[in-house]
């Protein structure tokens, strides 16, 4: 189970990685650095955090294999509903109602600490395996 949320991670977390360099790349060639707060959630959660849960997964095997699972869909709809909540509250591209953008971003970042907590919790229901 860890095995294949640890790719999924990782997989995931590259693409937030590209998205986030493509993002300081593209402000700092239209020198508008008005998008630095999403820019910074997009590589530090989006890209450093997941990754990090990803290459925990790699090497490290978890008791309930169930949590694996409920943390990862938790980590990956918490990062991408932050930063898409956090990039619709700067512009509302779409024009969507403003109760709407706002909830849309505070249960993204609720997902995300739920993830996190979760993490904590992880980290203590490890197995002893043999040294790889």
């Amino acid at each position: 189970m860890e095995q294949k949320w640890s790719i999924r991670l990782i997989r995931f977390a590259a693409i937030f990685g590209i998205i986030g360099t493509y993002l300081g790349s593209h402000m700092s060639g239209q020198m508008d650095y008005s998008l630095r707060p999403i820019h910074a959630h997009i590589l530090l959660v989006g890209w450093l955090s997941v990754f990090a849960w990803g290459i925990f997964y790699k090497v490290y095997r978890v008791k309930y294999k169930k949590l694996v699972s409920i943390h990862s869909i938790l980590g990956m709809a918490g990062a991408l509903g932050l930063t898409i909540g956090m990039w619709m509250y700067t512009l509302n591209p779409f024009n969507l109602g403003d109760t709407f953008v706002l909830v849309f971003f505070i249960v993204g970042g609720t997902l995300l600490l739920l993830a996190f907590a979760l993490f904590v919790v992880i980290t203590f229901l490890t197995e002893k395996t043999s040294e790889r």
